[in-house]
C-alpha cells in the first residue's frame, strides 16, 4: 500500500516551515482507495515568493484547520503504506517536524519519485515534476498546489511501476525508517544547531574533530550531514559523537575561520587541503607609458591585483572592468588588432594615442582602489552574532591580519584597541584570495579605509 503525498508549505527558515496544504491519496498499487485533501492553517507567516508561486495566501487559511486537527487523519490515511513523494524527503522532514511539535513521532517508509526516475528514466533532460510529465505527456494542471502535484505524482510513479519490470529498484529505493531520516541522537544534536552562520565541527568520543566547515545555515548543513548518503558520508555519520560549533554573524568571517582552523586541526573526514593553483591579474606598463593588466599563474614574489580560481573567471573579470572603466581591450589584451571600441566609448583612443598615459593611468588606479587589497589598510565591517555587534577585519599594506567584534565605535576608531580585540591570524595569498573573491560577489557593511 502507498500514500502519494504532496505539501505546501509557508517557506522561511529550516525547520521552521508550516504547511498550508497538504494532499494526500492511498493507492494500493492499482487505484486510488482513499485520499484526504486540506488547507492547514499554519499559525505563522507566509513567504511572499511563496504566495505568488502557490496563490495560497494568509486569507485564505483563516477558517483553516490548524495541524493538530487533522493530525490524526494523518496517521490514519498513512498507516501501514509507504509515503510517496517527488523529493520525499523534503515532505516526510516537513511532516516529522509538524509532529514532533505535537510531541509525537511520526514514522513510515518513504519512496522518492525522483530517485526511481533517475534510475528508470536515465535519458530525462529535467527531474523537476512539471518538467518531467510534460516530457512523458501526463497532463497536470494546479502547478503548485498540493493535490495538482500530487496527482501529476500518482501518474507519474504508476508509470514507474509499469516501467520497474524487475521489481528490483523499488526495493532498492525504499528507505527504512533510519535511512534518510535521522536517529533520536542526531535529531536531539540537529535541534541544538542554530539557523545561523558560522563554523560547526564534528567530534568523534574522544573528542577529536572528525570534520569541519562553515555554512550560512548550520542547521541545514548539519542535517544534510547525516541524511547523505555514500560510504564515507556514513562513516562520517556514525563516528561523529557530538558537535559544537562558533556563531560568526558575517560569512566572511566563517570562511577565514574554516580556512585557520583547517590547517590548524587537518581533520580526517576534510578534503585535503592543499593550497589552489591560483590565476592572477597583474599590472604592468606598456613600452610607452599604460598600465595594462596581464592573467597569469599566482607568483608569490609578484605583486598582483586581485586572484582567482581559474582562467576564465580572471578573464571573465578582466573584461569587467574593461568596459566599467573604459579601458583598451588591446591594450589588456583582450583583442589583438587596434581595438574598434572608441566609437562606441568603451575605449578612450589608447591604443591610438589619442588619450595621454596619465589619463588612462588614473581610471587603472580607479580599478586598484575598487577591487584590490594591494597596499591597502583598512578594516572591513560586517555582522556581528548579535543585535549591536559588528564583525570587524583588519588589513594591514595588503596582509590579512585578523577578526574580532565590537560593539562601540570607538573600538575601531583607536587603532591600539582595535588590534587589542582582533584574534590574530596568518594571512597569505590563500586568505587574500578568500578577501577579494568575497568582495567582488558580496556586499558588506562598510570598508574603512585606516590611511584617511
Amino acid at each position: 500500500m502507498y500514500t502519494i503525498l504532496d505539501i505546501e508549505t509557508t517557506g522561511g527558515k529550516y525547520n521552521e516551515e508550516g504547511i498550508t496544504e497538504i494532499a494526500i491519496h492511498k493507492f494500493d498499487g492499482h487505484k486510488v482507495v482513499d485520499k484526504f485533501i486540506s488547507l492547514i492553517n499554519p499559525e505563522r507567516e507566509i513567504q511572499p515568493f511563496v504566495v505568488n508561486l502557490t496563490g495560497i495566501n494568509t486569507k485564505m487559511l483563516r477558517t483553516a484547520p490548524k495541524f493538530y486537527e487533522v493530525a490524526k487523519r494523518i496517521v490514519e490515511i498513512t498507516e501501514d503504506s509507504v509515503l510517496v513523494a517527488h523529493n520525499a524527503q523534503f515532505d516526510y522532514r516537513i511532516l516529522r517536524t509538524e509532529f514532533r511539535r505535537l510531541g509525537y513521532n511520526f514514522e513510515r517508509k518513504t519512496l522518492c519519485t525522483v530517485d526511481l526516475s533517475k534510475k528508470l528514466l536515465p535519458d530525462a533532460e529535467s527531474y523537476s515534476l512539471g518538467k518531467l510529465v510534460r516530457a512523458l505527456g501526463i497532463p497536470m494542471s494546479d502547478r503548485h498546489r498540493a493535490n495538482g502535484d500530487a496527482i501529476a505524482t500518482l501518474k507519474l510513479f504508476k508509470l514507474l511501476l509499469t516501467k520497474d519490470t524487475e521489481k528490483t529498484i523499488i526495493k532498492e529505493v525504499v528507505r527504512e525508517e533510519t535511512h534518510g531520516e535521522l536517529s533520536q541522537r542526531q535529531l536531539d544534536i540537529v535541534e541544538q544547531m542554530p539557523s545561523e552562520t558560522g563554523v560547526y565541527y564534528m567530534h568523534d568520543k574522544k573528542g577529536d574533530i572528525l570534520f569541519l566547515g562553515k555554512s550560512t545555515n548550520i542547521k541545514k548543513r548539519v542535517n544534510q550531514h547525516f541524511t547523505k548518503s555514500g560510504d564515507k558520508a556514513r562513516q562520517l555519520q556514525k563516528e561523529t559523537k557530538t558537535i559544537t560549533f562558533e556563531e560568526t554573524g558575517s560569512e566572511l568571517v566563517a570562511l577565514l575561520k574554516e580556512n585557520e582552523e583547517l590547517l590548524k586541526n587537518n581533520p580526517k573526514y576534510n578534503p585535503n587541503t592543499r593550497k589552489k593553483r591560483l590565476q592572477a591579474l597583474y599590472v604592468i606598463p606598456d613600452i610607452n607609458g599604460y598600465q595594462k593588466f596581464e592573467i597569469g599563474p599566482y607568483n608569490k614574489g609578484k605583486d598582483c591585483v586581485t586572484t582567482f580560481n581559474g582562467a576564465l573567471s580572471a578573464k571573465n573579470f578582466l573584461q569587467k572592468i574593461t568596459v566599467e572603466f573604459q579601458l583598451c581591450p588591446k591594450l589588456n589584451g583582450l583583442e589583438e588588432a587596434v581595438c574598434e571600441n572608441k566609437q562606441n566609448n568603451q575605449c578612450l583612443g589608447a591604443c591610438k594615442g589619442q588619450e595621454t598615459p596619465l589619463d588612462y593611468n588614473q581610471r587603472v588606479q580607479q580599478v586598484l582602489e575598487k577591487y584590490s587589497l594591494l597596499g591597502k589598510s583598512i578594516i572591513i565591517i560586517d555582522k556581528g552574532r548579535e543585535i549591536g555587534e559588528y564583525s570587524a577585519i583588519l588589513i594591514k599594506n595588503g596582509i590579512f591580519q585578523g577578526f574580532g567584534y565590537y560593539d562601540l565605535n570607538h573600538q575601531i576608531n583607536n587603532i591600539h584597541i582595535l588590534e587589542s580585540i582582533i584574534t590574530p591570524m596568518k594571512g597569505d595569498a590563500t586568505t587574500s584570495h578568500i578577501i577579494d573573491s568575497y568582495l567582488r560577489k558580496k556586499r558588506v557593511k562598510k570598508i574603512i579605509d585606516l590611511k584617511n
